[in-house]
């Protein structure tokens, strides 16, 4: 076993930083009342409750009562397309997605076709950006809602989404009626700006878990006035729009983590944007037939993606693995599927070299020591896989 354990899959999830536990523990026991019920000891529950929604509403600078808290990106994506698509299909049937988007997002427009609706899959260019002229394009007198995500959890390339916003908006002042514009900020929180006003979007999503909060816990933004039916009956939580007692500890974590990794952001995000540039710069010399995926700088600061020629991803990971590297060669979600990544094939890679990514995600706790270390580990796992490979050998 290696003598040290570097964390390089950051977008897959992170630890719960010790503020956010601390202020967790007394909902699991102390005061651990239904926020619902009420007497003294529920309604300590409901004060941690509000005062969280408020936070998250400083952050998002949004109403306190847009502010709906599920359990997680999945479920915030689904009830976000959900919501809107069933409500407004009185005006429209037509939904606008990008072709990379999570599969909390294709999944749920595929699901929404087979009630009806029409999908436009928006197509990018090589370094995966959408184009606003193709967005503009597609936008028809039946679509309702438009879902693009902020920030690739994949390969990191961040989507001019205030532009899409406003594009948006105009094409719906046009036609006389709401468009309602979703966006998937999961990887975004603590790198990007979350303000829903500077960014023009009626829905947003947030996973705790991907800015030091507790799993199961996240974060579903709603506009007022958005057309918006409830996808979870049962109970008048979340002013009816999410049924089901509400998970206090999760949301207080989620609300501590998210106002921390707010705070933190400039600083954290510029220091890893130097580990990030440094990995960048330094893999493709010390590595042959290197190909970076997504954009060279218009991505989140501590994503890399990389593509080896002549070798499979999977024996690249065991090899970190082995020498102490968690990472990844894509979204945590499909590491079982045996099908090429549909981001990178996305961006015109062949199946072999989408088969041959490696995904690279920085954390606050990762230093210039770790990177030390990969680019002493990784270039060796490399080349001894393509001297086994016969991809390699076939291809001599």
């Amino acid at each position: 076993m290696p003598d040290r354990l570097i964390y390089l899959d950051h977008a897959a999830t992170t630890p719960v930083r010790p503020e956010a536990l601390e202020a967790m523990l007394p909902y699991f026991s102390e005061q651990y009342g239904n926020p619902s019920s009420i007497y003294r000891l529920a309604q300590e529950a409901r004060k941690a409750v509000d005062e969280a929604r408020q936070k998250g509403a400083r952050i998002l600078g949004c109403r306190p009562n847009e502010v709906i808290f599920t359990s997680g990106g999945t479920e915030s994506d689904n009830t976000a397309l959900k919501g809107v698509a069933f409500a407004a299909r009185q005006w429209g049937t037509h939904i606008i997605t990008s072709a990379i988007e999570h599969h909390a997002v294709l999944h749920t427009c595929q699901f929404l076709e087979k009630f009806g609706f029409q999908v436009t899959y928006l197509p990018v260019d090589g370094e995966g950006i959408v184009d606003l002229r193709e967005l503009e394009a597609a936008i028809t007198d039946q679509t309702v809602l438009v879902s693009i995500m902020y920030a690739n959890n994949e390969m990191g390339a961040i989507q001019p989404i205030a532009e899409m916003g406003a594009l948006i908006k105009s094409r719906s002042r046009a036609l006389g009626r709401s468009i309602a514009f979703h966006t998937d900020a999961v990887q975004a929180a603590g790198a990007l700006d979350l303000n829903v006003t500077r960014l023009g979007v009626d829905l947003l999503s947030l996973s705790a878990h991907k800015f030091y909060g507790p799993k199961g816990a996240g974060v579903l933004y709603l506009r007022r006035g958005t057309p918006f039916l409830p996808q979870q009956q049962g109970g008048s939580q979340e002013r009816f729009r999410r049924a089901g007692t509400e998970n206090t500890p999760g949301i207080v974590g989620t609300a501590v983590a998210l106002e921390l990794a707010v705070a933190e952001q400039e600083e954290v995000s510029r220091r890893l944007s130097g580990l990030r540039d440094r990995i960048i710069r330094e893999v493709p010399r010390r590595v042959p037939d290197t190909r970076l995926n997504g954009h060279p700088t218009r991505r989140l600061p501590n994503n890399v993606n990389f593509s080896f020629e002549g070798v499979e991803g999977e024996p690249v990971l065991l090899g970190l693995d082995f020498a102490g590297i968690c990472a990844s060669s894509g979204s945590a979600c499909t590491s079982a599927s045996l099908e090429p990544s549909h981001v990178l094939t996305a961006l015109g890679l062949s199946a072999d070299l989408a088969h041959a990514s490696l995904r690279l995600t920085l954390g606050r706790d990762n230093t210039e020591a770790d990177v030390d270390y990969l680019l002493e580990t990784l270039p060796g796992i490399v080349a001894r896989l393509r001297a086994l490979s016969p991809l390699a050998r076939s291809a001599d």
